[in-house]
C-alpha cells in the first residue's frame, strides 16, 4: 500500500458546505475511488487557514492516476469548483506532501 498526503485550499466561509458535500458523497464516486485502488481516505480541515489536508492509501500509482480521467471524477470536480481553489480544468489545486514519519 502506498500512503499519499496532500493539501488543498478551501474558500473562506465554505467549511460547512465542503463537509456537507463530502458527507453526501455520491455512491458512484465512492465506487470509482475504490475501483482505482483508493482506501482509507481522510480529509482534515485547518480552520485557521482553510487548508485541507488529505490522506489516502492507494494500491498502485498508475491505476490511481487514471481516476482523474473518469467521467464521475470530472463531474465531482465541477461540483466542488465553486468552494475551493481549482485549476483551469476544475481539478483542485493540490500539493503533495512529503512524508517524514510513519508508525504502524
Amino acid at each position: 500500500m502506498i500512503r499519499k498526503g496532500f493539501k488543498m485550499k478551501l474558500y473562506k466561509g465554505q467549511e460547512k458546505e465542503y463537509e456537507k458535500r463530502h458527507n453526501q458523497l455520491w455512491p458512484e464516486m465512492k465506487k470509482m475511488l475504490n475501483e482505482h485502488g483508493g482506501h482509507n481516505y481522510s480529509i482534515f480541515l485547518d480552520e485557521e487557514t482553510d487548508v485541507l489536508y488529505g490522506y489516502i492509501e492507494i494500491e498502485d500509482e498508475e491505476l490511481w492516476s487514471k481516476a482523474a480521467d473518469t467521467e464521475i471524477n470530472r463531474k465531482w470536480w465541477d461540483f466542488m469548483a465553486d468552494i475551493m481553489e481549482t485549476n483551469p480544468d476544475n481539478s483542485p489545486v493540490s500539493i503533495d506532501l512529503h512524508p517524514v514519519f510513519h508508525l504502524d
